[in-house]
């Protein structure tokens, strides 16, 4: 193997910020245990603002950008990773404070690597990404309504951003647990394919959009925000009694227009949901469940393909909210 590979590379000097594809040396990689071959990247929302701007999360420069990476062991010198196996990586603040997974070649602290589950491809394991790792999080947390509360069976569940990456595999996962599923979108033009995942009703985001009640009629008895602002507002205002709000999003604002009554009267749960600093017993337990909640022939449809050359054009798009579902990064193409 070669000691050179490309990569996308942000640089801030002065007021200048830049994003460039790179041809750089593996000597560029100083941190963590295990070097992977890349297969495939994912473009998220975070990684969106990065690349736009290093979105204040990027502290130091140059940076290779890109939270999350599938792909294999090429080097590594600790005994919990051979080489050729399989490993993804979500989260761990990989692409803001240290290098990440834009780029051919990857190197990174053995902590921050699971290796990935038999019966899934690495592309497979991006198709779903921190997006889809994020969606597990959040229906296991309102799960948790029967599990831990010890609370009546969920039934109704609405999911907010259901046409973006983290919605399109909540909808399908809460669908497959069983939960009669409404899907809230501003692309109405998706609701077949949003059904197809498993979505039971659809309703316009314009419909939450405005100022919120203290209190609604109680809807749901689980939500998944993907989007924040007044979006959550409204979501919380409609939740039934010991109902969970998994909350994970802040694309639709990040002050939260609430008070006390769903909370005190209700004892509505709002349950935030970090996908970067997770245990890896809780890692591990997430990437289990792939298997039998996720159907990947219906997904892919959800799913764009683009080169790291594409993806510096693809990324704006996310930013102006004209993405749908899961962008997906082949460095290699």
């Amino acid at each position: 193997m070669t000691d050179k590979f490309r990569a996308i590379v942000i640089n801030q000097t002065e007021n200048n910020f830049t994003r460039e594809i790179k041809e750089l040396d593996k000597k560029f990689l100083t941190d963590g245990e295990v070097l992977v071959k890349v297969d495939f990247s994912g473009l998220n929302y975070k990684d969106a603002l990065i690349l736009n701007d290093g979105g204040k999360l990027v502290k130091e420069f140059p940076r290779i950008p890109g939270i999350d990476f599938a792909g294999k062991v090429l080097e590594s010198s600790v005994s919990e990773f051979k080489k050729d196996e399989e490993v993804i990586l979500t989260g761990c603040r990989v692409g803001e404070i240290s290098h990440g997974g834009y780029s051919q070649i990857a190197k990174v602290k053995k902590e921050f690597l699971v290796k990935s589950p038999k019966t899934i491809s690495t592309k497979q394991a991006m198709i779903l990404g921190t997006a889809g790792f994020t969606s597990l999080l959040c229906a296991f947390a309102i799960k948790a309504r029967e599990e831990i509360l010890l609370g009546e069976k969920v039934n109704e569940v609405l999911v907010t951003g259901a046409t973006g990456g983290v919605g399109t595999v909540a909808v399908m996962v809460l669908s497959k647990l069983g939960y009669k599923v409404t899907a809230v979108t501003g692309k109405l033009d998706q609701a077949d394919t949003l059904k197809k995942l498993g979505a039971t009703n659809i309703i316009d985001r314009k419909e939450y959009e405005g100022e919120p009640k203290l209190l609604s009629k109680g809807l749901w008895d689980g939500v998944v925000d993907t989007v924040g602002g007044n979006i959550l507002a409204h979501a919380i205002s409609q939740t039934k009694h010991s109902g969970i709000v998994a909350a994970c999003g802040n694309a639709g604002g990040i002050k939260l227009n609430t008070n006390v009554m769903p909370f005190i009267l209700r004892g509505v749960k709002l349950w935030g949901i970090d996908s970067i600093q997770v245990g890896m017993k809780r890692r591990k337990f997430i990437w289990d469940q792939v298997t039998n909640l996720i159907d990947f022939d219906i997904l892919n449809k959800t799913v764009k393909i683009v080169s790291l050359q594409e993806l510096l054009e693809e990324f704006p798009k996310m930013l102006k909210g004209q993405t749908y579902g899961r962008i997906l990064v082949d460095v290699n193409k």
